[in-house]
């Protein structure tokens, strides 16, 4: 049927020309700014899941940061505890050349080089947060790494703190067990004496060694996690990508595909809005 008031052909062309154009804005968008999804619209439940795992993305880079801190942290602690047995290493030469029989030298001078060893090691200790008046880091340590999502609502899995035992690490003459006998010898002080002691301080240099293997032990803990917030970090970035991503190549070829219903769409639309004109050729 001809008819003037309503262009049936014009508004199919109207409707497809829409149609059309929301492609091409559509892929437009996606080419420019590299997503296939820029807004929830394109893909709820997809864009709910990109999210949890950029959120969770973001929490392991900076977990991956609080653990390689917890290491640098623990290296100076342990270099601390270097220098400590170096100490130790000292303090057992002088206490076997005061033990010796033959030893003509002074016991005084013998003596009070410990002493200033004696206090320089509770000074280092002190200094690393070992110490008996500094125990900052004589303590259970946690530090927040970052776990994974679950399959509930991307609940986390797992435990995402680590835990580091230094509870027991206190350092120190006193805890080394070096203030009572060492801490007596003085210049009236004799072979036997000296003799006395090597034991104590072969003793100290087991006790630091314990400690010395937790704070190692804690170093390698932390640099496991680290290993293991960096490989979910690249997975998650891996898994974010497939969702959020653009296929530039695909979304070219709709370009392409858009241009051209756009183009035939218009041209079609022109015919159309020429049909109401033929009725005139009725009236001649």
């Amino acid at each position: 049927m001809l008819s003037i008031q309503t262009n049936i052909a014009s508004l199919y062309g109207q409707q497809n020309l829409s149609v059309n154009s929301n492609f091409q804005q559509t892929t437009i968008n996606r080419l420019t700014s590299g997503y296939r999804i820029n807004s929830a619209a394109d893909d709820p439940a997809g864009m709910a899941v990109a999210n949890a795992l950029r959120n969770e993305r973001t929490e392991l880079s900076q977990g991956i940061r609080n653990g390689n801190d917890g290491v640098s942290q623990l290296q100076i602690i342990d270099g601390g505890l270097q220098n400590i047995s170096q100490i130790l290493d000292r303090l057992k030469t002088l206490a076997v050349q005061g033990a010796s029989g033959t030893f003509t030298g002074d016991y005084g001078t013998l003596t009070a080089e410990i002493k200033n060893d004696l206090a320089e090691i509770d000074r280092q200790a002190d200094n690393i947060g070992l110490g008996a008046n500094s125990t900052s880091f004589a303590q259970t340590l946690s530090v927040y790494i970052g776990g994974g999502l679950g399959t509930s609502n991307g609940a986390q899995i797992g435990s995402a703190k680590e835990t580091i035992d230094l509870s027991a690490s206190t350092v120190g003459t006193t805890s080394l067990g070096l203030d009572a006998n060492l801490g007596a010898l003085d210049s009236a002080s004799t072979a036997a004496d000296f003799q006395a002691v090597i034991a104590d301080i072969a003793s100290a240099v087991v006790s630091l060694g314990k400690t010395q293997g937790a704070v190692g032990a804690g170093i390698n803990q932390l640099n496991f996690a680290i290993g293991l917030a960096q490989s979910q970090v690249t997975n998650y970035a891996a898994d974010e990508s497939r969702i959020r991503d653009a296929d530039i190549a695909s979304e070219a070829a709709n370009l392409a595909k858009s241009q051209t219903l756009m183009q035939s769409t218009m041209a079609a639309l022109s015919q159309a809005n020429q049909i109401p004109q033929s009725v005139l050729k009725l009236l001649q």
